[in-house]
């Protein structure tokens, strides 16, 4: 290897890894993000629910910052295959993240539109979901970090836990509804932020699924 050529690569090897650094900082804001949004529908906190809005703004910059290095990186380097996978997997992952961060909004503004009103059922498959969701996100991001395709499958499966507790949810919503029409309104309420945490799952999922392309080169659909 040329003098020049050992240049370059190093030159890549570094900002590759700034690249990964940014996007675990992405995916640690958005699980903040998550974990705000359903504490302030938990304890009914304004304060914290609008801090979720407000930060969103925070993860789209960083977001464009990410999608600005792939882009150079393309653009001004010779990356190889397996570093095209990797720059190819930031890309659509860092999408994936932002899709995340506003389903956490979503489930904030919920939160606001709830507001003080005493909540028809305590919350508990709800924050179950959040908490499995979570444990998802941070090992499909280990994942990432750590090359690591047998993790990402087995990050994938654990979709089934979110779906169950969805349609778990749906059903009680669902019954609350029927048998008291004056809970309809915040029936639905919730119910939308089952659907936002079942969504994020699905994901995470698509999270995975990039990690084993960008280790095997292989497209697989891990949630068939």
């Amino acid at each position: 290897m040329s003098e020049n050529t050992a240049r370059t690569r190093s030159t890549l090897e570094a900002q590759l890894a700034t690249l990964r650094e940014d996007l675990l900082r992405m995916g640690a804001m958005v699980r903040e993000a998550l974990h705000k949004a359903v504490q302030a529908l938990k304890t009914q906190d304004p304060e914290l629910a609008r801090s979720v809005i407000d930060g969103d703004e925070d993860i789209d910059r960083l977001e464009h910052d990410i999608e600005r290095q792939c882009l150079l990186l393309l653009a001004l380097q010779q990356p190889m295959a397996v570093d095209l996978r990797a720059i190819g997997t930031a890309l659509k992952t860092v999408t994936d993240l932002e899709r995340m961060a506003d389903h956490a909004v979503d489930i904030a503004r919920v939160a606001l539109a709830i507001g003080q009103e005493p909540l028809i059922k305590p919350l508990v498959d709800i924050p179950r979901m959040a908490g499995i969701i979570d444990g998802m996100l941070r090992d499909g991001l280990r994942a990432f970090l750590e090359k690591d395709a047998e993790l990402a499958c087995e990050v994938a499966a654990r979709d089934d836990e979110v779906d169950h507790l969805y349609s778990q949810v749906y059903r009680e919503l669902l019954t609350y509804m029927l048998e008291d029409p004056r809970t309809i309104r915040q029936a639905t309420h919730l119910l939308f932020v089952a659907q936002h945490l079942e969504r994020v799952a699905d994901h995470v999922t698509n999270l995975s699924e990039w990690v084993v392309y960008m280790v095997r080169g292989e497209l697989c659909d891990l949630n068939p």
